[in-house]
């Protein structure tokens, strides 16, 4: 079974203005002359870390990475703000054409392999394939899955009744609206305790075996603040796209090399999202694999570093 490859720096770090106030931590590792791919963070909002960099051949790839807007490193922080879909999009190829380069691989896990469809079906010309991990469409189902209860909820009561505690019963019927309202309060205390609940709960439901230390990672305030506000304001909005545009769309991309892999047992996106994908693309590779959500989980790894691994053999 394929394991990360071992951690790198950065050779080049950037703070890259893309307009609207939004400048976004930018960073590239690799062969400098490698084949180019772009990493695309989950959340929205989480940011990357140094794992991100870890799913390609260091020698045979030239990787590019960056915290999108409001998220990790980039400011302004949290910042909802001409943060949509159509921004981030734009920002990708913003980043693409900054950096001179013609094309590349797209690379994205769960809202990152959102982003990714969104930008191959907009930009298809510049994409030589695509590696897609625990897939989300954006579909009010999705989001009612694991946002109210009665889906996700009814798998972890425990992990739900925590975060259901943070919200009057009176308001949960509800909890997205719940959530919005206290995670763009005024006082800085309600926002903070709001995001910690928030992704205390979506960390705890990422692994097949049960994870404190993700769940930990993902209440810690410099992650739950931006992740929490930002998923909060795409769910509202429908991920600011059409009704099933991703899956209305998708002949867009039937030429480009694509590799689907998602856990079977994915509490946060579940499976019927990649079958639904696949279904409408059969073209490429899927891979339903014995893990849940998070990309950390062996399983998962083994099939992603296998498909950047086969692309380099493919494009080099």
């Amino acid at each position: 079974m394929r394991e990360l490859y071992p951690d790198i720096e950065p050779y080049r770090i950037e703070h890259f203005p893309v307009g609207d106030g939004h400048t976004l931590y930018l960073e590239e590792c690799g062969n400098p002359a490698g084949l180019p791919v772009v990493f695309l963070h989950g959340g929205p909002g989480a940011g990357i870390s140094p794992k991100s960099r870890r799913f390609f051949d260091p020698a045979r790839w030239r990787i590019v990475l960056f915290d999108q807007r409001g998220a990790g490193k980039s400011t302004p922080f949290a910042s909802i703000e001409a943060n949509t879909t159509p921004d981030l999009v734009a920002d990708i190829e913003r980043i693409r054409e900054h950096l001179g380069i013609e094309r590349w691989l797209v690379f994205g896990g769960s809202w990152g392999s959102t982003l990714a469809l969104a930008y191959a079906e907009m930009h298809p010309g510049r994409v030589t394939g695509l590696v897609l991990r625990g897939i989300f469409l954006g579909r009010p189902e999705e989001t009612r899955w694991l946002f109210e209860a009665g889906g996700a909820s009814r798998i972890f009561p425990e992990k739900w009744q925590h975060f259901a505690a943070a919200i009057p019963a009176a308001e949960r019927g509800h909890m997205l609206d719940a959530y919005w309202q206290r995670l763009t309060a005024d006082d800085a205390a309600v926002r903070v305790a709001a995001a910690r609940a928030w992704g205390a709960w979506e960390g705890g439901v990422l692994t097949l075996a049960e994870s404190p230390e993700t769940e930990a990672e993902y209440a810690a305030p410099e992650i739950a603040v931006s992740m929490a506000r930002l998923e909060a304001h795409y769910f509202r909005n429908q991920i600011f796209l059409q009704p099933n545009q991703l899956l209305r769309d998708v002949e867009r991309i039937r030429r480009i090399p694509g590799v689907i892999v998602h856990g079977r047992y994915d509490m946060d996106c579940p499976m019927q999202n990649a079958f639904d994908l696949h279904q409408a693309w059969p073209e490429a590779e899927f891979h339903a694999v014995l893990a849940g959500h998070a990309s950390s989980e062996p399983a998962i790894v083994d099939k992603l570093v296998e498909a950047t691994d086969r692309f380099a053999g493919r494009l080099g």
